[in-house]
């Protein structure tokens, strides 16, 4: 498999592209953003799975920019809630913020005494050349009755780390970056495309 010059991130968030230029700093790969792009196409998340859903956006920015692409799709799971949130993470209180989600799973976890929950990150990567290969990588906490911390993020405060005593909001973003679903499947694409990689 040949080695990309260029790799386009299916992201505009500028902590996930920090996170991928520092992985791939010493590979001879230049990351791009969609921060680089004009007219970027917004793409359907309709899946059911993680993967399911970053293929779609793997494929339509790949499909756009002619270049390598790698795109996630992350949420967390639930254990007492049938896997909930999910791919429904972002979306959870429906077209609302961090803190309309966080507020509604407050409320459905009430009265579960199983709070076990994960994060997920699925990472698809896939070339024009129809080179396609997929990592992820999890991270297991528990959910909390109340949030802590103030590196607010997502269900940061209320995702509680048992290994590390704190949630992953208490956490420095080096910290969480070193534990967290998403730096796991980064680590285990990175390692996979080294192996493969002419």
């Amino acid at each position: 498999m040949k080695r990309p010059e260029i790799i386009v991130i299916a992201s505009q968030n500028s902590h996930k592209i920090i996170e991928f230029e520092d992985a791939f700093k010493n590979t001879g790969v230049t990351i791009k953003s969609l921060k680089h792009f004009d007219n970027v196409p917004e793409i359907d998340e309709t899946g059911s799975t993680f993967e399911e859903n970053a293929t779609l956006k793997a494929t339509g920015i790949m499909k756009f920019s002619h270049q390598a692409v790698i795109a996630d799709d992350s949420g967390l799971v639930v254990k007492a809630l049938n896997g909930a949130p999910g791919v429904h993470s972002a979306r959870y209180a429906g077209d609302h913020d961090d803190d309309a989600n966080n507020n509604k799973l407050l409320k459905e976890m009430q009265n579960k005494s199983d709070r076990s929950a994960y994060f997920e990150s699925v990472l698809v990567y896939l070339t024009p050349e129809g080179d396609k290969v997929v990592a992820s990588g999890r991270i297991d906490g528990e959910i909390l009755t109340a949030r802590r911390g103030n590196n607010d993020f997502g269900y940061d405060p209320l995702f509680y780390v048992p290994s590390q005593q704190e949630t992953l909001a208490e956490m420095t973003t080096h910290d969480k970056n070193m534990i967290s679903h998403r730096g796991n499947a980064i680590r285990n694409l990175l390692s996979r495309l080294q192996g493969l990689w002419d």
